[in-house]
C-alpha cells in the first residue's frame, strides 16, 4: 500500500484535476431521466397513436351532435349524444387548463364537463326553453364559447411574449 495517498489535499486535487464533469461530461452518480426519445418504429407497436384516438372522438361526438340536432331515429343517438354532451365541453375546460398534469387535467375537464352540462339544464329547466334540441345546441355553444376564450388567451400571451423578446 505504498503510493499516493488520497486523504491529504494533494490527492484528492489531483483526482478531482481529472474529473470527467469538468469536461462537461455526464458524472456517473447522476440519474438518467426517464424522458429519453423512443425511436419511431417502436412507438406504433407500443400503443394506438392518439391523433387517430382524437379524430375518432371528434368524429363520434360529431355525429352524435348531428343526430340530436336533427331528431334522427337510430340506435345510436343516445350514446353517441351523451359522448357529445361530456367530450364538447371537457374537451373545452381541458384547452383552458394548459398548466396542469394530464391526469389532474382530466379529472378536472370532465368535472367541469358535468359542472357545465348541469347548469345548462338547469338554466334552461328554469327558463322553461327545455329540449333536448336545445341542450345540446347549448352545450355546443358553451363549449364553443370555452374555445375561443382559450385560443384569444394563447393569443394574448403569445403576442406578449414575442414583443418581451424584441
Amino acid at each position: 500500500m505504498t503510493g499516493h495517498r488520497l486523504d491529504g489535499p494533494s490527492g484528492v486535487r489531483q483526482i478531482e484535476a481529472r474529473h470527467p464533469a469538468l469536461r462537461g461530461a455526464k458524472s456517473p452518480m447522476q440519474t438518467v431521466s426517464d424522458n429519453q426519445s423512443v425511436p419511431a418504429d417502436t412507438a406504433a407497436e407500443d400503443g394506438p397513436a392518439w391523433p387517430v384516438l382524437t379524430g375518432t372522438a371528434t368524429g363520434v361526438a360529431l355525429v352524435g351532435a348531428v343526430l340530436a340536432l336533427t331528431d334522427t331515429p337510430s340506435p345510436l343517438r343516445v350514446p353517441f349524444t351523451l359522448f357529445f354532451l361530456v367530450a364538447a365541453p371537457a374537451a373545452a375546460v381541458a384547452s383552458l387548463l394548459r398548466g396542469l398534469d394530464p391526469l389532474s387535467r382530466c379529472v378536472v375537464a370532465v368535472a367541469g364537463a358535468v359542472a357545465a352540462d348541469v347548469l345548462t339544464a338547469q338554466v334552461m329547466l328554469a327558463l322553461h326553453v327545455w329540449s333536448v334540441r336545445t341542450g345540446v345546441a347549448a352545450v355546443a355553444a358553451l363549449s364553443a364559447a370555452l374555445f375561443l376564450s382559450a385560443f384569444l388567451l394563447r393569443l394574448r400571451h403569445g403576442v406578449a411574449a414575442r414583443k418581451g423578446k424584441a
